[in-house]
């Protein structure tokens, strides 16, 4: 599921910006950072608002494109109701973050992952979704939906290519 230790991950997720019909207000997104902070919930308000009644649902969406269709957005939602949403949830949690993270070569902060979400699971799901957002993944859509979107785009799916280090 993780990466090998002797194994890298290399982001290859780079919309073509000649494909684009919005190229003109692209500005290149940081390499290494977060696009935005835990606390900027008010970013995108209806997530945030919908986060804080259904954190299910938000994190079942997160992991279905996390993990590239491998689990559909209701099982996750399941899970994460099963395991507790507060009790256990930080587990599936912390995991998806873990990709989410070697997806997009971001730094583990503010907290390790797994603190991240004991402490504030809220504000983590947020952050996820809006930086799914943000490199060109609609997490409502799901796994398929922005696939076709891509592929009717132009643009490469955010995937990790492993790779050898000797």
């Amino acid at each position: 599921m993780f990466l090998h230790k002797h194994e890298v991950s290399v982001p290859v997720f780079r919309p073509d910006p000649e494909s684009l019909s919005s190229r003109a207000y692209m500005k290149p997104l940081p390499e290494g950072l977060w696009t935005t902070g835990i606390c900027e919930c008010y970013g995108d308000v209806y997530n945030c608002l919908f986060t804080g009644i259904c954190p299910c649902i938000t994190m079942g969406q997160n992991s279905e494109v996390i993990n590239r269709g491998e689990i559909a957005c209701r099982s996750a939602s399941l899970l994460h109701v099963a395991s507790g949403v507060v009790l256990f949830g930080w587990i599936l949690g912390s995991k998806n973050r873990t990709k989410l993270r070697q997806h997009f070569s971001l730094p583990e902060s503010p907290f390790p992952d797994w603190a991240t979400h004991v402490l504030c699971m809220w504000c983590a799901l947020c952050q996820e979704h809006r930086e799914l957002r943000t490199r060109g993944a609609d997490p409502s859509l799901g796994w398929e939906g922005n696939l076709a979107k891509w592929m009717k785009d132009g643009a490469t799916p955010p995937i990790v290519v492993p790779g050898m280090i000797k």
